[in-house]
Formats: structure tokens, sequence, C-alpha cells
């Protein structure tokens, strides 16, 4: 007889029990920012480099237009950023920083030392975990 699965077993629960928890942890910094945690993913990426096409984000963060769309909106309203047609191609938005969207890095800055902090977990620990589940996530798009 097969053993029915137990949740404490699950690799998804523990991702999923995981990622709860550190949004949690990031939760009170990012109210102090005025950023949801999909916002700050959004400003992570234009921080690394921008402008960025609204389809390029989408791609990089793994989300459709009917989920980025209003949370650019969103920032747009904040002062954070701005979107504008490309000059090269109407078709195409292009999400720009603000100054104000600049400055915030500076303080969102700290954030990713936070939850090492809090994962009691070296710098060399988070890496190898970070990379596991970049392996694991690419696995994963790839089986379906």
């Amino acid at each position: 007889m097969t053993e029915a699965p137990r949740l404490d077993r699950q690799v998804c629960f523990a991702l999923y029990s995981a990622s709860r928890a550190a949004t949690a942890v990031y939760r009170p910094v990012l109210e102090d920012l005025g950023l949801t945690y999909p916002q700050y993913l959004v400003m992570l990426v234009l921080w690394e480099s921008e402008p960025r096409g609204v389809k390029e984000l989408g791609d990089e963060l793994g989300l459709d237009s009917g989920t980025l769309s209003p949370l650019l909106k969103r920032l747009e309203a904040m002062g954070l950023v701005e979107r504008r047609r490309s000059g090269e191609d109407e078709r195409r938005v292009v999400v720009h920083l603000t100054p104000t969207g600049r400055a915030l890095s500076t303080r969102a800055g700290a954030i990713p030392q936070r939850l090492a902090d809090a994962a009691g977990l070296s710098g060399e620990e988070l890496e190898q975990l970070r990379t596991t589940l970049e392996r694991l996530t690419q696995a994963l798009h790839r089986a379906h």
C-alpha cells in the first residue's frame, strides 16, 4: 500500500512557506518605502537597468501584462516611474525611473541584508540556496 502524501514532506509547501515568511520579513521595510513586494520587484529591475520596455519587464519578472500594468500605473501615480511611448516604435511602451524613483534605491539598499540577518544563514548559504532555487525554477519551466 502506498503511503499518503504528507504536507511536511512536500517541496512545494516548503517553498510556499519560505516565500511567505520572506515576504513577511520584507513587509515592514517595504511599508516604510510605500511599496508592496511586487512593486519592489519592479523597482529592483529598473534600478539595475533602465529604461525598460513593459514587455521586457514582464518577461524578467514572469508577469503578464494584466498583472504588470496595474503595478506600473500605481508606481507612476506614486511618482516613481514614467511610462512613455518609444521614439523608435510607437507600439512599445518604455518605463523610466523618475528622480524620486531613482533616489528610493538608496533607502531600499538594506532590504536584502534584513532577510539575510533574519534567515541566520551565511552569505555563502544564501547564495547556494538562490542558485538551487534558480535551477529548480528553470527545470520546472522546461517541464511544462
